[in-house]
């Protein structure tokens, strides 16, 4: 619990301690007073590349230049990152060039936090409150840093703060300040997505006006109404679909919070309205695959990273199996996608609750996600029968597309049941390859 009284923090959490009148600075004060552990250290110093050197050899770790032109150099021993920075002026100007007051806290050798900005009371209020409005307009990147930590911490946007951010984004969204890179960007919206209510922090995003400046394509989603199965609109009903997910499976990975977030971004672009009344979105899942990956490229995902948040979208549509013949078929198909697939059905499916969905059509759903988990956990994937070469061998055929979709076929055969040994495997293959033609 925060004290009123003159802040004092234990350093002997972070030592060794740089010499030299060193102040450890920023989220470590912080998240320290708040009892919340700490593993990443930002040390105001005189000299970066000399106390980094020393403070290397002291935990035997190598330190690295960072930032050659800002004198950043950075070490990392076990799960510790120590970042050592020169000080910006004095110590008062180089604390209220931070972003948030809670941010603008220093503490010296013996543990006197010192602060200029009146922090302290912004963090016994549980708000966050920028500096100045020009410390917002050097680094855009703070004004997702706010609803991160906000996210994080549970802390409020003070009004003033929230009106500056608005302001700020309006002027990246017509082009009069530059993007920060996609990379930070990038690692922003992570941060947030992993937060224990990432529902609510997109929301504040959108408020914000900044969920149209990193995400036009699911901010494109707002006042997309549906019906049928869904009461919310396609923003609101993505917002409480990861929000679900969040909250059933609060392990969840990133790729998969990325993609129960994008799942339904295809909708605003197939949107449209039957004879009968009904709205459908035929296609959605193929668009929306190929959104995803612009935006997940465009935030400089990995391929794999990428690729697997695709997949999850593009086959989020696939219809549950009905027995468990097809349930062995739909493991088979997607084990790659498993069990982060299932996830996202269900998130998707508890997120809605128009006047179609119901208790009985909820209870189905979940007897079928049933049986592929049971499959899943049944045993792995078998070992194919037959490898390429000995396919190519027993059709007389040269390496080509006849031999993966000849190798699909016998995975598949197998892991629903119509064949379990090698003889079997070659009396199918044959008949698949007299069926195509391949062989006379």
């Amino acid at each position: 619990m925060l004290s009123k009284r003159p802040a004092r923090i234990d350093m002997s959490a972070f030592g060794p301690v740089p010499a030299g009148g060193a102040y450890l600075v920023g989220g470590a004060v912080r998240d320290t007073l708040l009892g919340i552990p700490c593993t990443d250290l930002d040390w105001l110093v005189a000299n970066p590349k000399e106390q980094a050197h020393a403070i290397g050899a002291s935990l035997g770790a190598n330190p690295f230049v960072l930032d050659e032109a800002r004198r950043h150099w950075r070490l990392i021993s076990g799960e510790r990152t120590l970042d050592f920075i020169p000080l910006r002026g004095t110590l008062e100007q180089d604390l209220r060039a931070r972003d948030f007051t809670v941010n603008a806290l220093a503490a010296d050798g013996q543990g006197e936090v010192k602060d200029v900005c009146n922090g302290l009371a912004d963090l016994r209020r549980k708000v966050l409150r920028m500096t100045s409005e020009e410390a917002l307009r050097q680094d855009p990147l703070r004004l997702l840093r706010a609803v991160r930590l906000g996210a994080r911490l549970g802390f409020s946007i003070e009004p003033r703060t929230r009106a500056a951010i608005r302001q700020a984004a309006q002027c990246l969204d017509n082009g009069e300040q530059p993007l920060p890179a996609w990379e930070r960007i990038r690692e922003e919206l992570d941060g947030i997505l992993r937060a224990a209510a990432p529902g609510s922090a997109m929301s504040e995003l959108e408020g914000l006006g900044l969920l149209g400046v990193v995400l036009p394509e699911l901010a494109g989603a707002r006042g997309v109404d549906q019906g049928g199965f869904h009461h919310l609109d396609v923003l609101d009903h993505s917002l409480e679909a990861l929000q679900r997910l969040a909250t059933i499976f609060p392990d969840a990975g990133i790729e998969l919070r990325w993609a129960v977030l994008l799942h339904d971004i295809g909708k605003p672009l197939t949107r449209e309205r039957g004879e009968d009344g009904r709205i459908r979105f035929y296609g959605h899942d193929r668009r929306g695959a190929e959104s995803a990956r612009a935006a997940m490229r465009r935030l400089r995902r990995s391929a794999q990273e990428v690729d697997k948040i695709v997949g999850l979208v593009r086959y989020h549509m696939l219809p549950l199996p009905r027995d468990e013949r097809q349930a062995r078929r739909f493991t088979h198909r997607r084990r790659e996608l498993l069990p982060d697939l299932l996830k996202l059905m269900i998130a998707d499916r508890e997120a809605a609750r128009g006047p179609l969905s119901s208790e009985a059509t909820r209870r189905s759903y979940r007897t079928a996600l049933a049986r592929i988990v049971a499959i899943i956990e049944e045993s792995p994937p078998l070992a194919p029968l037959l490898d390429g070469s000995e396919v190519m061998e027993l059709l007389g055929l040269r390496e080509g597309p006849q031999i993966g979709e000849a190798l699909r076929f016998l995975g598949e055969a197998r892991a629903v049941g119509d064949i379990s040994d090698r003889n079997e495997a070659v009396v199918a293959l044959r008949k698949l390859a007299s069926a195509h033609g391949w062989v006379t």
